[in-house]
């Protein structure tokens, strides 16, 4: 039985594929495109962690921008596995604050290995996590592992990582475009937020993303990206 006769006996069922015109797309001539790409890689290329924010206050429409911007993303079988949890209010982050300290404080002194503290070290990180408090904002992203449905039964999803690293590039992408900073914290271990945030059991936090202006001191670590050469590679190796 050929591959083509098999799937369409296992798909019989289900409806037919609805596709609709690509929306909006417009071929630009290519010195056009190499402008908007070279504009947008040296504005990208700005674009540095600092733990250092303001707490002047950050419209809520702008947070709400970059989180619809992360839901753009392309995701296995379009589940769209991500879910965005955003905190303005200052008791709850100083409750995350406290909680992702205590983590952090056994992960630093107990849990993290010589290893681990020597690849830490450049950036200055401690178990203190004051841009919990200090940033307008906390954005916390969540990968839904499994779906629910109705009748209580889990629905797989698919490809969940991979979905939900693309909509968080693509969150920091917007924060920076729009000339806000942030920084990707991942306190170990991160059951805390399920629970603080009342999140299902389906879920499972991956990042925590504080989000406001730099404060007028902000500082980052002296660090160097890999130049080009480092991780991009033509076609294969002769």
């Amino acid at each position: 039985m050929s591959f083509e006769h098999d799937y369409k006996r296992l798909t019989a069922h289900l409806p037919e594929p609805v596709f609709v015109p690509l929306p909006g797309y417009e071929r630009l001539p290519e010195p056009a495109m190499l402008a908007r790409a070279e504009a947008f890689y040296a504005e990208m290329d700005r674009r540095r962690t600092t733990r250092h924010f303001s707490s002047a206050p950050v419209p809520v429409r702008l947070i709400e921008l970059a989180m619809r911007t992360a839901g753009t993303a392309p995701s296995g079988a379009h589940r769209q596995p991500w879910r965005f949890v955003a905190i303005d209010d200052p008791a709850l982050k100083a409750r995350l604050r406290a909680a992702a300290e205590a983590e952090e404080l056994e992960t630093y002194t107990k849990r993290m290995t010589d290893e681990w503290r020597e690849a830490l070290h450049p950036l200055g990180t401690d178990h203190v996590k004051e841009h919990m408090t200090d940033a307008p904002w906390i954005v916390v992203l969540f990968a839904e592992k499994y779906g629910l449905t109705a009748d209580g039964g889990q629905r797989k999803n698919y490809y969940v990582d991979e979905s939900v690293g693309i909509a968080a590039g693509m969150f920091i992408t917007a924060i920076h475009h729009m000339g806000l900073v942030t920084l990707t914290h991942t306190p170990n271990p991160m059951g805390f937020l399920r629970t603080l945030l009342g999140r299902g059991v389906n879920e499972k936090a991956v990042m925590v993303f504080p989000v406001g202006y730099p404060a007028p001191d902000a500082k980052v670590p002296d660090l160097k990206r890999l130049p080009p050469e480092g991780f991009i590679q033509w076609n294969a190796p002769s």
